[in-house]
């Protein structure tokens, strides 16, 4: 419900899950537009993790070049993990 309302953690959160197939089917696209809201609104975690999709080709299409820059952006406010 909170992801639902724009709150990026939740939207995070709820991405993982359907990135991971937990207690949902399994949406790798899903996961993907979760992340990107997340993402949009700063939050560094989101951002982490569409690093993480795009290095590894995960719900898009593999692409290094994106994976760091949203490594670099979560890095920038500080998301150990991204840096």
């Amino acid at each position: 419900r909170a992801a639902g309302l724009g709150e990026a953690k939740a939207q995070r959160s709820l991405a993982l899950c359907y990135l991971e197939g937990d207690g949902v089917a399994q949406d790798n696209r899903e996961a993907i537009r979760l992340f990107r809201l997340a993402a949009g609104q700063g939050h560094a975690p989101a951002q982490h993790s569409l690093g993480i999709c795009y290095s590894k080709g995960e719900g898009v299409p593999q692409d290094q070049a994106a994976g760091v820059g949203w490594f670099r952006l979560a890095a920038e406010q500080g998301c150990a993990p991204a840096q």
